[in-house]
């Protein structure tokens, strides 16, 4: 980094974002298919799953945003690897520019441009019934985990769009990510799993932040759940911009 790095990278992310404005149809498309499963399970398989006193729109949410913010990053990965296509990368080098903000510019984008499409789905989970009593302070830990986690994942888009060798490949790599939740408990409680799954379940980052994400919410005792779910949100931060500065630095070498 050098002493221009925050003006570089807050020139960077305004040019990132006036593709963003010229192309909404992107957060829209974002916001689609975690809306269509939210319909789906609320209004067709909601009332054959058995959640307690929590209303299945409320349990559900947690995970529904998990996923909206899994299917963003892929743009980040793919926005990426056009740029890197592009040549844009080797013009930025010839310039006086703090050289990683270039990725900031792209990460934050991703945080704007999830955080966009987070809100849209919240106001259609509004619309179907979702309730919540939480205060200011449970809402801003909500606020504050959706936004590592999307850092982290983003971290990991950088990476694929550096890597990639096709465009198909370089939004690819965000499908398991979409998928993970489904072995989780973001549509239905762990104790009905068969044992193998439900260890699994049990064991990985999106059962503790979807936890957390809806105990804060339905004003429930958090538990380690917060404590496991940031640790996994920091774990995979920290990782991820490890690897995909050692990439960068690889491929502008």
């Amino acid at each position: 980094m050098t002493k221009h790095f925050f003006g570089d990278t807050t020139v960077l992310l305004g040019r990132s974002l006036r593709h963003i404005t010229r192309s909404v149809d992107t957060i829209i498309t974002t916001a689609i298919t975690p809306i269509a499963m939210l319909l789906l399970f609320v209004y067709v398989f909601g009332g054959a799953i058995d959640t307690g006193s929590v209303s299945y729109v409320n349990y559900l949410l947690p995970g529904i945003l998990l996923i909206t913010i899994a299917s963003g990053i892929a743009y980040t990965a793919f926005r990426l690897f056009l740029d890197m296509k592009s040549g844009i990368f080797e013009r930025f080098q010839s310039m006086p520019i703090a050289r990683s903000s270039v990725l900031w510019a792209h990460v934050l984008t991703s945080l704007v441009a999830n955080l966009i499409s987070l809100v849209v789905v919240v106001v259609v989970a509004l619309l179907m019934g979702f309730r919540s009593g939480a205060g200011v302070s449970a809402w801003l830990a909500v606020a504050g985990i959706l936004i590592l986690f999307t850092l982290a994942l983003t971290w990991l888009a950088v990476i694929a769009g550096l890597s990639a060798k096709t465009v198909d490949g370089a939004s690819a790599f965000s499908y398991p990510l979409i998928f993970l939740p489904f072995i989780s408990s973001a549509f239905v409680p762990t104790d009905t799993m068969p044992g193998p799954v439900r260890a699994f379940a049990e064991n990985q980052p999106v059962t503790s932040i979807v936890n957390a994400l809806r105990n804060l919410y339905t004003q429930q005792p958090v538990g380690t759940d917060i404590w496991i779910a940031l640790a996994w949100c920091v774990g995979i931060l920290v990782v991820a911009y490890v690897f995909a500065m050692t990439t960068y630095r690889r491929k502008i070498s």
